[in-house]
C-alpha cells in the first residue's frame, strides 16, 4: 500500500513517535510525505520515506494529485485544529474532500490513524489493492 504522512508543525513530533510506534507495520509499505515531516520520521526510524515538497511549496498540491489518480491508498495527516492559518486550513479541506471523494482511507487525528494502521494489519484495507493498478511512488 502507498501510504502518505502529512503533518502540521505543532503535529510534528506526534507523527514521528506514530511512526515508531508502528514502524513494523509501516515497513511493509510505500511511505511518502511532506518534506519536514518525511525527513523527520526517516531520521527518527530509518524507513524509507518518498519526499514531496514541504507544504507550502506544494507539496499538499503533489499529494492531491496522485490521491487523484489513484497512486495513493491511505493518508494520514495530523492537522492542528487550534491553528490560525487559513491557508492550510483550505489546504487540509481539499485533501480530506479528495480522499472523500476517492474512497481513500485518511486519519486527520491520532485515534483515527492508529484504527486505520491496525486495520491495515488485520487486512481490512486490502480492498485498495484490487481498485488500482499495481505501481509504488518510487
Amino acid at each position: 500500500m502507498n501510504i502518505t504522512l502529512m503533518a502540521h508543525d505543532k503535529k510534528k513530533e506526534l507523527m514521528v513517535q506514530f511512526c515508531t510506534a508502528y514502524k513494523s507495520i509501516l515497513s511493509k509499505h510505500n511511505l511518502s510525505a511532506t518534506a519536514t515531516t518525511g525527513r523527520l520520521i526517516a531520521e527518527a526510524t530509518g524507513l524509507p520515506v518518498s519526499l514531496f515538497l514541504s507544504s507550502h511549496q506544494g507539496g499538499h498540491q503533489q499529494v492531491d494529485v496522485r490521491i487523484a489518480y489513484n497512486e495513493i491508498d491511505m493518508v494520514l495527516l495530523f492537522s492542528d485544529p487550534n491553528g490560525n492559518d487559513p491557508w492550510e486550513d483550505q489546504r487540509v479541506m481539499q485533501t480530506i474532500h479528495l480522499c472523500d471523494s476517492y474512497n481513500v482511507p485518511c486519519a486527520t487525528n491520532l485515534a483515527s490513524a492508529e484504527m486505520l494502521i491496525l486495520g491495515l494489519q488485520r487486512g481490512d484495507l486490502d480492498w485498495r489493492e484490487m481498485i488500482r493498478p499495481k505501481r509504488s511512488l518510487r
